[in-house]
């Protein structure tokens, strides 16, 4: 569910504590997820000074077709060069007919993605939750 998903909600800290959280594109590789963004970007700031965070993803519109995976974890800057050129070509797979091209955009908005992009990485801990309401039964 997690590899298949489209869209994952992301949570990093502030610093005074309170959660922030955002939707991302995402590749899960080798029991990690991977988020990339321009590096000027408060959650990656966030990151740098708390690296603790949470990932949500779900589908289904009616309750008895809920499913989800949430894993909490701690993220970091990937440094490989190797794993970022991965991470890229994977997200470039994953969502290049759903980006909006840059010639499209406003000059305001393609100058904060032509800049330079840091990978995050998310390694989970034990803390895995899942959840498919499919699997309860219901009385008729």
């Amino acid at each position: 569910m997690l590899a298949k998903a489209h869209t994952g909600i992301y949570t990093t800290l502030r610093a005074d504590g309170v959660p922030i959280t955002l939707p991302v594109w995402f590749v899960a590789l080798d029991e990690r997820i991977y988020v990339a963004s321009p590096a000027h970007r408060k959650k990656v700031a966030r990151v740098r000074k708390d690296p603790r965070v949470s990932f949500l993803v779900e589908s289904g519109e009616r309750w008895a077709d809920l499913v989800g995976v949430h894993v909490t974890g701690r993220a970091q800057i990937v440094e490989d060069a190797e794993r970022i050129a991965q991470v890229r070509d994977l997200l470039d797979a994953k969502y290049g007919s759903f980006r909006s091209k840059r010639s499209a955009m406003p000059e305001e908005t393609r100058s904060q993605y032509e800049t330079e992009v840091v990978v995050m990485e998310i390694v989970p801990d034990d803390r895995i939750l899942s959840f498919d309401n499919s699997r309860v039964e219901m009385s008729e």
